[in-house]
Order: C-alpha cells, then structure tokens, then sequence
C-alpha cells in the first residue's frame, strides 16, 4: 500500500466507524467529530466547515458507495441539512454455513464483539451447488461488472465455507459476440448514480461513422446478452437506447459534481421500459410506425401479430413503432410470407432486398 493511499483509507475507515456509531442519522458535523482527519483545518471546531472539507466528505462518501457501502442520506443529498447513516444490518455480511445431518457445521454467532444482531445464513448442500452454477454463469454472461462481482461473492463463499464446498464442474454458455469495457460501464453507473450528463462516441448499427452524443442517463437494462443505456439524447431533446459496446470515448461531466445536472421523469421506470423489448426497438434512431399484414394462423404469428397494435382496416393488420428498419425487416423474413410489410417504403424495400438476398444464396 502507497503512503499516499494510507490517510484516506484511514479516513474511510474512521468515517466508518463514526457511521456505525450513531443509531440514528447523523449530520457532516456530527460525523465530522469523529474523524480525526476533518478536524486538521480546525474549521468543525469553530462550527464552521471549510468548503474543502465538505468536498472531501463529498469524495469519501461517493467513493465508499462505488465500492458497495450502503450510506444512506436523509434529506437531500449535499445540502448543510442533510443527514446520513449506515444500517449494521445492511454493512455487515450474516454468518455462512452448511447445513448437514449432522445439523450448522459453523458455530453460532457471539456477541460479545456486537454482533448479536447478525443471522446465520445456512445453505443445503444443493442450494449451495445452485449459487456456485449461478455464479459461474453471471461470470460468463458477457457483463465485465457482474462477472467480477460474482467472483467477488465466489471468494467471500470459499473463505467462510469448508475447503471445497464450492467446488464442482463448470457450467458454460455462449457469450455475446461483443463485450463492454468494464470501464465504460463503471463510469456510466456512476454517472447515473450522481446523475451527471455523458457525452461519447457512438457507432450505430448500419452507420460507417461514430458520432458525438451528449445524454443524460435514465438507467442500464441488460437484454439478450447486450448492456444497453437509456437517457434523453440532449440534442435531439427525445429518450433513445445505446449499446454501451458500440460506446467510445466516454466522459462525464465534471462540473459542479456535487450537484445533478437532470431530474429521471417522474413517469420513467426502467423495470418497464426494458420489459420485453424487441431488437427492433432498441436503438439510438427515431421512431416510425411500422404498417403489417399478417397473413398465416399458426401460433408463431398469431404471437407476433399480437405484439403489434390495431389498425382500423383490418384485423390482419397491425402497427409496430420501429427505431431499427433492418432488424425489424429480418424479423418479418422469419415468418415466410405470413408478415408482409405494408409502409413505410423504406421498410417495405428492406424487405424486400432481404428476400431476394435469401432467394439468391438457395437459388
């Protein structure tokens, strides 16, 4: 460990402990008392906290919930009035065990040192063979995060186990064809956090040039193997997607960090808004209404026509809104003439080209 590094872990580790310590939510002040190394500039004992120490605080506080400490604020976040707290019940990890027939192989918790309050987390041995297949599948999931969380979670598990619960044959699925950079998405849920505007570079799918972005992150929503971000695109003033593979050269705003920069719409949920999302939808391109007539009755397209909205012409014609014209033509392809794209001409030619491409390779 640098020397550089040891006066901020021993500030971290003694705002930690000044959080423990208060029951209930404590000032920056209150806090403050308990750290040695906000009382250097002498400004916590006039009652009067130097602006660089309130940004220190801010910095400390920020990084301690990137690494997973759940310090919660009461009140608004960086005003003088604001409070905070850390729960031992949130912070402090239950005891580990399996259960065997034999019964708990690990003792029961003490608390003599103050954790009486701690549980004993206790595993079946096939329970615990499922959190090991499980976390070995988030780990080759195609998400750098949640692979090394997982990991983390494996490390912690083989710690506190007997030698070689956790051991067994490893599981495989087939990763995505492209990966995020572990980086990009770390300052992405940073950002989102702090909610601080991002400007990057995007390739977009069809595109032969990147181009500049400047969005305001709504949330992250993993689907079919892809990390995609959801925010308001600035410029174009409209809620769009992004493969935060296809991202470059992310950087976030750091102005004013202390404070936001955007308020999430009241009306946003980022449950909802990824729920079964098609290919089609996803993307950083407008929006446009797509007209199609199903023709066939089999199951498969009697789903698929579902999935679209209701035109007044006929019942075998449905409305889908589009950002993506390819992927939304290939997916037409699928049903063999049983959806047909009725406009816009731009789909309708997609299709089309399609078709004569497939016509071409059996012919």
């Amino acid at each position: 460990m640098t020397s550089a590094a040891s006066p901020k872990l021993q500030r971290w580790i003694d705002l930690l402990a000044a959080l423990l310590g208060h029951r209930l939510p404590a000032t920056f002040e209150e806090l403050a008392r308990d750290v040695p190394a906000y009382l250097a500039d002498g400004s916590v004992a006039k009652g009067e906290p130097s602006a660089s120490l309130k940004r220190m605080f801010e910095r400390d506080k920020v990084e301690l919930r990137e690494l997973g400490v759940p310090i919660e604020t009461v009140g608004e976040e960086g005003s003088d009035e604001s409070s905070y707290r850390l729960r031992a019940r949130d912070f402090y990890l239950p005891y580990l065990g399996i259960v065997t027939s034999r019964g708990l192989e690990t003792p029961s918790p003490v608390d003599r040192y103050g954790y009486g309050s701690l549980s004993t987390l206790a595993f079946e041995p096939d329970e615990l063979q499922a959190i090991v297949d499980g976390a070995r599948l988030v780990a080759q999931a195609g998400d750098p995060v949640l692979a090394d969380e997982a990991q983390r979670a494996m490390r912690k598990l083989a710690f506190d186990l007997p030698v070689g619960a956790t051991d067994g044959p490893a599981a495989a699925i087939v990763p995505p064809a492209s990966r995020p950079d572990p980086r990009t998405l770390a300052a992405l849920g940073d950002a989102l956090f702090r909610r601080k505007r991002v400007t990057f570079g995007y390739h977009s799918m069809g595109a032969d040039a990147g181009a500049a972005r400047w969005v305001e992150p709504y949330g992250l929503f993993f689907i079919g193997g892809h990390w995609y971000l959801v925010g308001r695109d600035v410029a174009k003033d409209a809620r769009r997607n992004y493969r935060v593979s296809r991202i470059s050269g992310l950087k976030v705003n750091r102005q004013r960090e202390g404070s936001a920069d955007y308020d999430i719409p009241a009306d946003f949920s980022l449950r909802e808004h990824a729920r079964s999302r098609q290919a089609w939808e996803i993307g950083d391109g407008d929006v446009f209404e797509a007209v199609v007539e199903f023709r066939g009755e089999s199951g498969a397209v009697r789903a698929a026509a579902a999935l679209g909205s209701a035109d007044e012409t006929s019942p075998a014609v449905r409305r889908f809104d589009v950002r993506r014209t390819d992927s939304f033509a290939r997916w037409l392809l699928a049903f063999a003439g049983d959806a047909r794209p009725l406009s816009p001409p731009s789909l309708v030619d997609e299709y089309r080209a399609n078709v004569e491409r497939t016509r071409a390779m059996y012919a």
